[in-house]
């Protein structure tokens, strides 16, 4: 009686072979975690981050976030961000209007203008956040300096509520 050979017995799964019979390539989900971390944490740079993509423009600073076209910025005005740009082949864009801009300053200040008009920004000066302000800001938009501040941070007890 002949006996096959294990290779002969192993499925084509067992053996990590796709239908054609060549070897499957996988990628472990670990390495896929960690390039998505990587990714997530280039993306989350604050301003001040020396290896955050700043550019300067009259009154903002933009952050490029990801992509190739359009390419998307994050718009910070003094201490907070204020939203998202986008560079386009021919023009730049915000997420709050249908306009088209020929300058990135333009798209900036056309978004700008539009959160203020609306009442999303209530303080007009250009104070830093107090400690309890910086508590409602999203932890993306922080800088180093103001994570380092809520570190610090304890609430005094006229802040505190019983319960």
């Amino acid at each position: 009686m002949a006996i096959a050979s294990p290779r002969v017995m192993q499925s084509p799964l067992q053996r990590n072979l796709n239908h054609h019979g060549t070897p499957n390539m996988i990628s472990t989900l670990p390495l896929q975690e960690a390039q998505l971390e990587e990714s997530l944490d280039k993306i989350l740079l604050p301003p001040t981050d020396p290896n955050a993509e700043v550019t300067q423009i009259t009154g903002y600073k933009l952050v490029y976030v990801d992509g190739a076209c359009p390419r998307t910025y994050r718009v910070y005005k003094a201490h907070s961000m204020i939203g998202v740009i986008f560079q386009h082949l021919t023009h730049w864009s915000n997420a709050v209007d249908k306009i088209r801009y020929a300058e990135s300053v333009d798209a900036a200040v056309g978004l700008d203008e539009f959160m203020t008009m609306t009442g999303y920004f209530t303080t007009a000066t250009e104070q830093p956040p107090t400690e309890e302000e910086l508590l409602d800001i999203e932890f993306d938009s922080l800088t180093s300096d103001e994570w380092e501040r809520l570190k610090r941070y304890v609430p005094q007890e006229k802040d505190l509520v019983a319960a």
